[in-house]
């Protein structure tokens, strides 16, 4: 049922670089479908320090986390979950009575979605980026035993920091390797972005490798997915991703866990 927003109607929000509508329509829906007194509204600021002093002082109940802000929300925190902790990368922020404390649930997520992918953890690997998001990959990936695995970053230190953090290698291209499974986690096809139309790895490189996981989630079918689908590659996607560590989001926020139809339907609206 759809109710009025009113005085004791929660509020959560989600900061990200460039917002879009997918966390917004899947929390939201979930909050219909269960009757809870939540409102979830998506926003971006220039102002970090200042945002996160809101959610304190406002009282607002969570606050999903997007780049470029993962790492650098760390500092207005008064506690990190282990997930938050080890990874150093934050993507959940959960206010008790003005108390932040932060969860990295796409941690969780990847994990689920590795553990169900039935890939082996033999295959070597490519993870392109080296922020927050290619923190919780890369730490999902070693949790899951993959240990043959290349970080892919410009950035030197923090590529190298990554790799090392695991003992993968790092590197700024792959040249003439041909990992077996490819994954991006960098804004590169992201719609909206500048690189929104561009493969974030070059088509004979995804001709050789076995499967490819993109995190980016809009679009949905990023041109890394469609060029690996037109190849009969399996893929994990984004979407998944972002509904997974969506519906943990919802649980930490509201105490209330979906059933797995739920969530499934809050991902299709959300995508629609």
């Amino acid at each position: 049922m759809s109710r009025l927003i009113n005085k004791d109607t929660r509020l959560c929000i989600s900061l990200a670089g460039r917002p879009s509508n997918i966390g917004t329509r899947f929390h939201n829906f979930l909050y219909d479908q269960l009757d809870l007194d939540f409102i979830y509204k998506a926003c971006t600021t220039e102002d970090l320090a200042a945002a996160i002093a809101g959610i304190r002082g406002l009282g607002i109940r969570g606050c999903g986390v997007s780049m470029p802000y993962k790492e650098a929300c760390i500092p207005y925190l008064d506690e990190l979950d282990q997930s938050a902790n080890t990874l150093q990368s934050v993507n959940t922020i959960v206010n008790d009575d003005g108390y932040l404390r932060a969860y990295n649930t796409d941690f969780i997520a990847i994990a689920k979605l590795l553990a169900v992918s039935g890939l082996s953890s033999e295959l070597s690997f490519a993870l392109r980026g080296s922020g927050g998001m290619a923190k919780a990959v890369a730490g999902a990936l070693y949790d899951a035993g993959f240990r043959s695995g290349i970080i892919l970053a410009r950035n030197a230190i923090t590529g190298r920091a990554l790799a090392e953090t695991h003992g993968y290698r790092w590197q700024t291209e792959l040249g003439e390797t041909r990992p077996e499974l490819l994954i991006n986690a960098t804004p590169i096809g992201m719609a909206g972005g500048p690189a929104a139309d561009t493969l974030a790895f070059e088509p004979a490189i995804v001709n050789a490798a076995v499967a490819v996981f993109d995190v980016v989630a809009l679009p949905p079918e990023t041109p890394l997915v469609h060029f690996a689908r037109s190849q009969q590659k399996p893929v994990i996607t984004g979407a998944e991703v972002i509904a997974l560590q969506a519906a943990e989001q919802f649980v930490l926020y509201t105490g209330a866990r979906p059933s797995e139809e739920q969530i499934r339907r809050a991902s299709e609206y959300a995508r629609a």
